[in-house]
């Protein structure tokens, strides 16, 4: 079977630039200049990642600046006319917080990201408390692996696992994460098993399986001999 999947743990940005609950907002937008960060996590206590506060959460304040919402605008968008009037990052931030744990795998963490439209996650603890932060770039990470690396995978957890005789048959060619599947085998029905499991393994981008081979469907009592 394939290795276990990589884990948010394994990519994850360790070092984590935050902000007290109590950060006003000057501060928060120096932050964000000087380590050119979109998004920070709001902290707390010893480290507790109470909410995150990000570029959209500011720009309320510059986009009301000369402008006085109608009634209409203020019923629709009073999360962002409350934001404009805020000071801290407590009064700023989006909460609760939508975090991940370091045990989470890649394809749990990219599903998050996209049903909830975020570009990172603090990762926590079970007890709330800041670990780190996994962005989208961190998640392609696992497409940097190299072909040698998937070839190596494949065959030593796929080929060797579903064709344990016709491996020697079975050739694995990788290029750019494409991966390649030739040869000969006795049960076409693991074919698809096959793109399945190669399809699991991460860094690749792509399956092409070019594998012939005879029908596992057994003969028909009613069929001649």
């Amino acid at each position: 079977m394939p290795d276990t999947p990589h884990i948010v743990g394994d990519v994850m940005t360790h070092t984590v630039v935050a902000v007290g609950r109590d950060a006003p907002f000057k501060e928060i937008v120096r932050t964000m200049e000087q380590w050119k960060v979109s998004a920070m996590p709001v902290l707390e206590g010893e480290g507790r990642v109470i909410g995150v506060v990000s570029e959209a959460d500011l720009l309320p304040k510059e986009e009301f600046r000369d402008t006085d919402p109608s009634l209409h605008e203020q019923h629709r968008r009073l999360s962002d006319v409350a934001k404009a009037g805020a000071v801290t990052a407590e009064e700023l931030m989006s909460t609760p917080a939508i975090t991940v744990h370091p045990d989470v795998t890649l394809a749990h963490a990219a599903r998050i990201m996209a049903v909830r439209r975020v570009k990172r996650l603090p990762v926590v603890d079970y007890e709330g408390m800041l670990q780190g932060i996994v962005s989208r770039a961190d998640l392609l990470k696992v497409f940097l692996r190299s072909d040698e690396e998937i070839e190596e995978e494949v065959r030593r957890t796929v080929v060797s696992y579903l064709f344990p005789a016709f491996s020697h048959a079975v050739h694995v060619n990788v290029h750019e994460g494409v991966v390649t599947l030739r040869g000969h085998i006795r049960d076409t029905s693991l074919i698809s098993v096959a793109v399945r499991l190669v399809r699991a393994v991460e860094g690749v981008v792509d399956v092409e399986p070019q594998l012939t081979g005879e029908s596992a469907t057994p003969a028909r009592p009613e069929d001649p001999p």
